[in-house]
């Protein structure tokens, strides 16, 4: 069995990173990118095909305060910062699931065609309300 270890920076707020303590890594063919862009925030996720996070990255993770997190390049930095790692691991396949509405969806689609992943498909998640609960009754005084 392969075990990983993580190594924990020294400094606070710093995202941890995987190092792989064997001499020849995993080789990550194929994954999935799970894109969530809210209006303040958007969150890469990269998995295997099993479902597994491998890496992860977000604009505030990326150094990136305030109302500049929503924006397209905010987006275009956390999703290179999150699929930088596996290219060098050899992933060249993905599937890409985008949810939410913010600006951020496009700015991660560009970065992902940009750095040379070859997309199967590309998939809206977006979760769409169908009525609902039912209220509650109106209030009697």
């Amino acid at each position: 069995m392969v075990k990983f270890l993580q190594k924990v920076s020294r400094r606070r707020n710093r995202r941890r990173r995987i190092v792989w303590s064997l001499k020849n890594p995993p080789k990550i063919k194929k994954g999935i990118i799970h894109v969530q862009a809210s209006f303040n925030n958007t969150i890469v996720t990269v998995t295997d095909v099993q479902g597994r996070a491998v890496s992860w990255s977000s604009a505030g993770t990326c150094r990136f305060k305030g109302p500049r997190r929503g924006t397209p390049f905010a987006a275009y930095v956390a999703t290179e910062d999150a699929i930088q790692p596996l290219m060098d691991l050899g992933m060249r396949r993905a599937e890409v699931r985008i949810k939410g509405p913010g600006s951020g969806r496009d700015g991660a689609l560009r970065t992902i065609d940009q750095i040379g992943i070859k997309l199967n498909f590309v998939r809206d998640v977006t979760p769409i309300a169908h009525n609902g609960c039912r209220p509650p009754n109106k209030r009697r005084l």
